[in-house]
């Protein structure tokens, strides 16, 4: 199927792709409680001829659409979980919310799922068209922004017949991403105290927010000796009340451990573990643990990302009407505090990929493919694609959905989720990987060549997955 078929198939349907995607947005629901967007997104798949199952891999939100049959077995990953309190006016290009604290789509999931979509219904016209061997599956995976749920379902074994697997990110920039990620870790701390009165009967109570503050400034200490590229965040859930005449006889707090390998966040974890007791048995208090979840860092495909590549570049670039740039100015104006230098960050690629960067930036869209180079390096955040990775062959990419310089799980991204820049994003998107995986189906070759370069990365030992046997999927609370 030629790119200009991929591409009518597609606008053919964007009515619906670009309703399902502003409904998902209006949705905006969390990890682990997406069912009004996992029932627009199911809905669709079964309309278009898909076999759809829900609640697999026991995680109750997530989801599969197949379509075709045999081999190769190519997945589309796909996501739909906002974010908490960052709910915000659409089309505003100011902060302003509609309902206070309440959950929005800040990091652009419900362009995210749809644009998937998009790519599963064009690969499966072409099944349809030429009867070729094959099977495309849509996955649906929720609960990525802090739940991990394709760890969750790569333990259950969702993605083990998979030949490969595809996916991207709305963003500010066109690129096949050739970054790797930081493994993670979250744990929660619960400390159990004696209550006493804090001034006629102090040397009684034993106090829990005690504890939690000793491991804090024990973990503050350890940063010295971590790698630069590890992270430790924290956030205290629960202080223990409201009375600082009383002593605390409960408190806890949540620990989100990052390293650029699985190994090295273990190995961190086990150091925070061991300051986490220290503080039981300074405050001689008791302490409680669970493991929240985890997932892995990702194992690059220069193969697959150099299909991709290719395919950002031969799918024609969206065009973009004067309101639409001036819209786009407005926010960039509003971020500019947040703007990066594409070319310092890209100066691993060399002096010609800082020339072209140099020569196409500073517009308020950045509407260009940026030039691939391989690199494999960690990029500050964690995202569960990283255990599909560990399974099969893997690739991403980034499309412009948003304004150059819009910063991450921020309200301007929520703002500019409905527009019609994203809607341009999210189908060209489509439109890419959609090429790409029928390229996997048509050419044996470059699919082995993936499958060699997968199982080298990886090693002899495989996927080990983070999370432990009997650790459930949680919804934020």
């Amino acid at each position: 199927m030629s790119i200009e078929k991929i591409a009518s198939v597609i606008e053919s349907k964007a009515g619906m792709l670009t309703r399902a995607s502003d409904n998902i947005w209006e949705y905006a629901e969390m990890a682990f409680r997406e069912h009004k967007s996992m029932e627009e997104l199911c809905g669709i798949l079964e309309a278009e001829g898909f076999e759809v199952k829900k609640g697999i891999g026991d995680v109750e939100t997530a989801f599969s659409g197949s379509f075709g049959s045999g081999k190769p077995v190519i997945g589309i990953l796909g996501e739909y979980d906002a974010l908490d309190n960052l709910n915000q006016v659409a089309g505003c290009t100011h902060k302003e919310s509609f309902i206070e604290g309440a959950p929005g789509h800040g990091c652009g999931h419900n362009l995210f799922g749809v644009g998937s979509l998009a790519a599963a219904i064009a690969v499966k016209e072409y099944l349809q068209e030429t009867g070729a061997s094959g099977t495309v599956v849509y996955f649906g995976t929720p609960g990525e922004e802090g739940g991990s749920g394709k760890a969750f379902m790569a333990r259950e074994g969702c993605f083990d017949g998979l030949d490969a697997a595809i996916t991207w990110h709305p963003g500010s920039v066109n690129a096949a991403s050739n970054n790797s990620s930081l493994a993670n870790i979250q744990v929660k701390f619960k400390y159990y105290g004696i209550s006493a009165h804090a001034a006629g009967d102090p040397h009684n109570g034993r106090s829990a927010l005690d504890a939690v503050e000793l491991l804090n400034i024990g973990v503050q200490f350890l940063r010295e000796h971590m790698i630069p590229e590890a992270r430790i965040h924290y956030a205290i859930t629960n202080a223990g009340g409201f009375s600082p005449n009383v002593v605390q006889p409960y408190a806890e707090v949540l620990y989100l451990i990052r390293a650029p390998k699985n190994a090295l966040a273990k190995d961190l974890y086990d150091r925070v573990m061991k300051i986490a007791k220290g503080a039981e048995l300074m405050t001689e208090t008791r302490m409680e643990y669970e493991f929240i979840k985890a997932c892995s860092n990702v194992v690059n495909n220069e193969v697959l990302e150099r299909a991709l590549y290719k395919n950002l570049n031969a799918v024609p670039l969206p065009t973009y009407t004067e309101e639409e740039l001036a819209l786009a100015a407005e926010y960039k104006e509003s971020a500019k505090q947040f703007a990066t230098d594409l070319a310092e960050k890209n100066m691993a690629g060399g002096a010609e990929v800082v020339k072209f960067i140099k020569e196409h930036v500073g517009g308020p869209i950045n509407n260009f493919v940026m030039p691939y180079y391989p690199s494999g390096k960690a990029m500050g955040g964690s995202t569960d694609v990283g255990d599909v990775s560990w399974v099969c062959p893997t690739a991403q990419i980034n499309a412009v959905t948003l304004a150059a310089d819009t910063p991450g799980h921020s309200w301007q991204i929520v703002s500019q989720g409905k527009s019609s820049i994203a809607h341009k994003g999210m189908l060209y998107a489509g439109k890419v990987m959609a090429a790409t995986v029928i390229d996997l189906m048509q050419d044996p070759e470059l699919l082995a060549a993936a499958k060699v370069e997968h199982a080298d990365r990886v090693g002899p030992d495989g996927y080990i997955c983070p999370i432990p046997k009997g650790v459930k999927p949680q919804p934020i609370k």
